[in-house]
């Protein structure tokens, strides 16, 4: 029988990690589901079967997901069926791959199994604050609104992303404009001008002949090392930030970066109190929360804050305190987290914190465009000025010896 290794989590929250025997995926996950663990992650053990099975992606977009759990919570709240809701939405949905997957939830819905364990089944596609969500739903009988809030949730990130992705569009563009600018002349203008500064002999300026030394290394095989060299090393750093310290050490630079640390980190508490709040306010155990929040936080200093926390809590104690003794979190915030605690109003207090960095991460975007556009317009006319500089300073010798 072939093997499965599986990635699930237990009633206290712990998530473990192993392979186990059986006859199918579903036959697996059943028995790990009977067993009380909910499964995060199940995927079969090398052979031509498992070859078969791989996908790159799931070509499922966010907003796909979104568009998918509003509609369900209209569906719901109309007073149709799961399965009747699920097929009708596997009929609507553009996206090919979210069909597919609506469809397999359909069927383990049909077959006796509950929504949210349906859809555990597909962890690229929800996530598990969605699928917590979910079952916090299911419990309370508040599906459609659980809905609601999951369709909130994705909508707001997605602006957010969208608001860093328009307002970075164009230094980005510059960049590269300058980068294809600086090779086009290395590789055919520089050459041109030497074979010109060969003909008239003597010797050239320092600054003219550092350009040609610059041009002929990139032009020929230097430039492919250097290619070669730089290519090696994204993937060395791709590879150096999938680990668990390399990671670590990275986000806290980005943390602690000059310029852009300040929004690195609104966004990480943005993230945090966005997911944090709309848990809370769906019923999840704030355990089980803060569970998903540092999993799915996109920062590992910020995650290692939020699992001590999480100690803490288990241990008697509030969620405000050790987050005050973890520098990632600002008194202000710590505060009204405080306050939240004290009146019972902890998921609409996050989800103001949430307005609010939201608020200062556009305006931090905003202010960094304006900074970064006329550097970038400076650079492109210092690197290009420069050149043309260089390149001309021999003529303007010529010029002179004849007058």
């Amino acid at each position: 029988m072939p093997i499965f290794n599986y990635s699930v989590r237990d009633k206290a929250g712990k998530i473990t990690k192993g392979s186990l025997e059986g006859e199918s995926r579903d036959a697996v996950g059943a028995k790990l589901r009977q067993m009380g663990y909910i499964v995060l992650d199940l995927d079969q053990q090398g052979g031509l079967a498992a070859l078969s099975q791989i996908k790159f992606g799931t070509g499922v977009k966010m907003k796909d997901v979104a568009i998918f759990a509003r509609q369900f919570a209209t569906m719901i709240n109309a007073g149709l069926s799961l399965t009747k809701c699920l097929a009708i939405l596997s009929q609507q949905t553009e996206s090919a791959g979210l069909r597919e997957i609506i469809n397999q939830v359909a069927k383990d819905v049909e077959a006796g199994q509950s929504l949210s364990d349906s859809m555990a089944k597909h962890p690229k596609v929800f996530p598990p604050i969605f699928i917590n969500m979910v079952r916090a739903g299911e419990t309370g009988g508040v599906l459609d609104e659980v809905l609601l809030r999951v369709a909130d949730h994705f909508e707001g990130d997605l602006a957010l992303r969208a608001k860093i992705k328009s307002a970075m569009t164009y230094p980005v563009a510059m960049g590269f404009l300058v980068l294809v600018i600086l090779a086009a002349m290395m590789i055919f203008v520089v050459p041109t001008f030497e074979e010109m500064f060969s003909s008239m002999g003597g010797e050239l300026p320092m600054i003219t002949q550092l350009l040609v030394n610059a041009s002929n290394f990139v032009a020929g095989v230097g430039g492919i090392i250097t290619l070669v060299v730089a290519v090696g090393l994204f993937f060395a750093f791709r590879f150096w930030i999938g680990t668990d310290s390399g990671r670590l050490v990275w986000d806290t630079v980005k943390l602690r970066a000059p310029i852009f640390g300040k929004l690195v980190r609104k966004l990480s508490l943005a993230k945090f109190t966005r997911t944090f709040g709309t848990l809370v306010a769906a019923g999840v155990p704030i355990l089980s929360a803060l569970d998903i929040v540092a999993d799915t936080s996109g920062n590992s200093v910020v995650s290692r804050a939020v699992k001590k926390t999480r100690s803490a809590i288990k241990e008697g104690e509030t969620i405000a305190k050790p987050l005050s003794e973890s520098p990632v979190f600002p008194s202000m915030l710590v505060q009204m987290i405080s306050v939240g605690e004290e009146t019972g109003a902890l998921d609409a207090m996050l989800n103001k914190i949430a307005d609010f960095y939201d608020e200062e991460v556009a305006t931090s975007v905003d202010g960094l465009t304006s900074l970064i556009e006329p550097l970038m317009m400076a650079s492109l006319g210092v690197i290009v000025g420069g050149m043309v500089i260089a390149l001309y300073m021999p003529m303007f010798q010529v010029i002179t010896l004849v007058q």
